[in-house]
C-alpha cells in the first residue's frame, strides 16, 4: 500500500525535523509512504527547510503557498497533492502525534473508510479548552449530519473519501465537517492531545472565531431558522403585551405611560433585526465568494515529484 501524509506549517522551522525524524520511525516497515507539507506563507526558513529535506529524502515533498491562505485551505491543497491509498492528515507542531499512525493504519485495514481522532486530553488554558467544547457540542446539535465530539483534523482518510472531498469545490470549507458529511463507516480513536514541541500558536481567537462561524454556516441551516423565530417570537411577545396594555387601558383605566418601555422595545426590535440581518449576511458572503469562482490558494512552488493537473494556481516545478 501507498500512505500519504499531508502537513500544513506555518513557520515550524524549529519542529519539522523532529517531526519528520518521529513519523520515519513510526510509519511500519511494509507501508510506503510519502509526505505531502504545506508551507502556508512562512517566513521564519521553513520553505528552505523543506527544500532540504526533500533533496535528501525523496519521500519528502512540498507546495509553497504565496501567501498565507489558511490551515483548512492548506489541508484542501494537500488532499489534491496525494496519491496514497489512504491519505493521513495532521498539525506540523507535534500535538498530533506520529505514534498513532499505526493505529490509524490499523482501524482502516479493518474496513473503515475514515478514522479520525478523538481528543480524550488538551493541552491549553481553560478558556481554550471551554470555548473547543463549546464549539464542538453547538456543531454538533445545529450540523444536518452527525459529527462527533473533540475530534479535529487528524484522521486518516481512504483514497475514495479523499477523490470525493477533492470533487467538492466549495469554499470556506472545514474539512472535519464535509469529512462526518462524506460518510461511509467511521471509527474514533481516543488521542491525547500534546503539547506544542516548540512553536507558538498561530490561531488567534479571531481566527478560531472565524472556523467556528465557517463550521456552522457551511454545516447548517438552522442559525437561518434561528433568524425566523427570533421573528416570531418577537412578534408573539409584541402581540401579547399589546393585549395586555389594552386590557389595563381599557378595563382598569390604567394610563400608559410608555416611554421607558417604548424605547426597550425598540432597542430589542433593532437587536433583533441587526441579528437577522447579520446571520443572512454570513450566508450572502458565502454566495459572493461563491460566485467569484477565486481559488482557495495560489501555489507559488512545488518541490518534490507532485502531479501539477491536479493543482490548482500557478506552479513552478522545483
Amino acid at each position: 500500500m501507498m500512505l500519504s501524509i499531508v502537513i500544513p506549517v506555518l513557520n515550524e522551522a524549529s519542529t519539522i525535523p523532529q517531526l519528520v525524524r518521529r513519523i520515519r520511525q513510526a510509519v511500519p516497515e511494509d507501508v510506503e509512504f510519502e509526505v505531502v507539507f504545506i508551507n502556508d506563507g512562512s517566513n521564519d526558513g521553513s520553505a528552505d527547510l523543506l527544500r532540504g529535506l526533500a533533496r535528501e529524502d525523496k519521500r519528502i515533498k512540498s507546495l509553497h503557498f504565496a501567501r498565507n491562505f489558511g490551515h483548512q485551505a492548506a489541508f484542501a491543497a494537500g488532499l489534491h497533492a496525494t496519491a496514497g491509498d489512504a491519505v493521513i492528515m495532521m498539525d506540523g507542531d507535534l500535538q498530533d502525534a506520529p505514534e498513532m499512525i499505526p493505529t490509524f493504519l490499523a482501524r482502516w485495514r479493518e474496513g473503515y473508510e475514515v478514522v479520525y481522532a478523538v481528543r480524550s486530553r488538551r493541552q491549553a488554558g481553560w478558556f481554550k479548552r471551554v470555548a473547543y467544547k463549546t464549539f464542538y457540542r453547538i456543531l454538533a446539535a445545529i450540523s444536518q449530519v452527525d459529527t462527533p465530539l473533540d475530534s479535529g483534523d487528524f484522521s486518516l482518510l481512504d483514497r475514495r473519501v479523499v477523490d470525493i472531498l477533492k470533487a467538492m469545490p466549495e469554499q470556506p470549507r472545514l474539512l472535519r465537517g464535509l469529512r462526518s458529511w462524506v460518510g461511509f463507516r467511521q471509527a474514533g480513536v481516543e488521542v491525547p492531545r500534546d503539547p506544542r514541541y516548540a512553536s507558538q500558536a498561530k490561531y488567534t481567537l479571531r481566527r478560531l472565531l472565524r472556523l467556528a462561524l465557517d463550521g456552522f454556516f457551511s454545516l447548517s441551516y438552522r442559525p437561518l431558522q434561528l433568524a425566523s423565530l427570533l421573528g416570531l417570537t418577537d412578534s408573539a411577545v409584541a402581540l401579547l403585551l399589546s393585549i395586555a396594555l389594552l386590557i389595563l387601558k381599557v378595563v382598569h383605566g390604567i394610563p400608559l405611560l410608555g416611554w421607558t418601555s417604548l424605547m426597550v422595545g425598540v432597542l430589542f426590535l433593532g437587536g433583533v433585526q441587526l441579528i437577522s440581518l447579520g446571520i443572512l449576511g454570513e450566508y450572502v458572503a458565502r454566495i459572493y465568494d461563491e460566485t467569484r469562482g477565486r481559488p482557495p490558494y495560489v501555489i507559488a512552488a512545488v518541490v518534490g515529484d507532485v502531479r501539477p493537473m491536479d493543482l490548482p494556481g500557478t506552479v513552478r516545478h522545483e
